[in-house]
This record gives structure tokens, C-alpha cells and sequence, in this order.
């Protein structure tokens, strides 16, 4: 027999699984947005590695405030849009220092600037960062609804659900013939 707190915890861990997955999968799509702002500004412009990999990694914030605010979020508080907003590029910011930083220590520290060492740098800083930033989005921007406040949405969510069910179909209009 399994006890009320082990229900708890698994399903607590149960949702944060799905939390995982919808961000790595916003990540990932990110990250593929990232790299390929990265690799074509560096390839066709005279872009500096880091200033190259700055300008993509802000291509990708944008691109991802809209995957975590629109699909791994979307159940999250919604009333404080600009905090919400605000703190969103705090935290992209002080992400973007640690993925940067680690580029350019590679680039201009050590030296390694080939395109595959830029590259696995560019990579590293991204999977560093991005620890950084699961934790301080989720704790800090997307915050979750206090209990009363979710299941009151769910019911306006299913109250209005069930008034479009309970209205009556339109009648088909026939065809008109001329």
C-alpha cells in the first residue's frame, strides 16, 4: 500500500519531468536557432567570434520567450506580463555572460578559434547557461499559480468549455440553386 506523501512526490515529479522535456524541447529548437544565427553570422560577416555569437544568442532569446511563455509556461501566472518580461532578460542576460564567457575564454584565453572549437564552445556555454537559466525561469519568471488561483482558472477554463458544448448547432443552410 502506498502512502498519501510517495502520491505526492511522484506526481510532483511527474510534472517536473514534463517541465523538462517542454524546456528542452523549446531549448532545443533554441539551440538550433543559436547555432545557425552563430554559423552564418560568422561565415558571412567580419564579426568577431563573440560579438557573432552575442547578436545569435540574442536571436534566440527572443525565439525563446515565445516557446517557454506560449508552450512550456502556458499554464503559469499571466498578470505581471513586463516583470514577467523583465526578469526573463535579467536572467537571458546573466545567461548570455556565462555562455559568452566561456567562449571567449576558450577564444581569447586559450587560443582555440577554429570553427569546431569556436563551435564546441559556443555548445558547452549553451549547456552551462542553460542550468542556469531551467532553474532561475522557473523559480523566478514563469512562477507557478498559488493552488486556489490554478484551480479557480481551470474551472472559468471548463465553465466556458462547457458553454460552448451546451450551445445548439446552426442549422445547414442549403445550397441555393440559380
Amino acid at each position: 500500500m502506498s502512502e498519501p506523501g510517495g502520491t505526492a512526490l511522484r506526481t510532483r515529479l511527474e510534472q517536473l519531468a514534463r517541465e523538462v522535456v517542454k524546456f528542452g524541447a523549446v531549448g532545443g529548437l533554441g539551440l538550433l536557432v543559436n547555432m545557425a544565427a552563430f554559423n552564418v553570422l560568422r561565415n558571412t560577416t567580419d564579426l568577431q567570434v563573440v560579438r557573432a555569437s552575442l547578436l545569435a544568442t540574442v536571436i534566440a532569446v527572443l525565439f525563446n520567450y515565445v516557446g517557454f511563455r506560449y508552450f512550456t509556461y502556458r499554464d503559469r501566472d499571466k498578470s505581471g506580463r513586463a516583470k514577467e518580461l523583465t526578469l526573463f532578460l535579467l536572467f537571458s542576460v546573466v545567461g548570455a555572460v556565462i555562455e559568452n564567457g566561456l567562449l571567449y575564454a576558450a577564444t581569447y584565453g586559450f587560443g582555440w578559434n577554429t570553427p569546431l572549437q569556436s563551435n564546441f564552445f559556443k555548445v558547452f556555454g549553451i549547456g552551462v547557461a542553460t542550468l542556469f537559466r531551467f532553474w532561475s525561469y522557473r523559480t523566478w519568471v514563469f512562477r507557478a499559480l498559488p493552488a486556489k488561483e490554478a484551480v479557480e482558472q481551470a474551472e472559468r477554463f471548463l465553465d466556458q468549455d462547457e458553454m460552448t458544448a451546451a450551445q445548439p448547432e446552426p442549422e445547414p443552410v442549403a445550397p441555393r440553386l440559380t
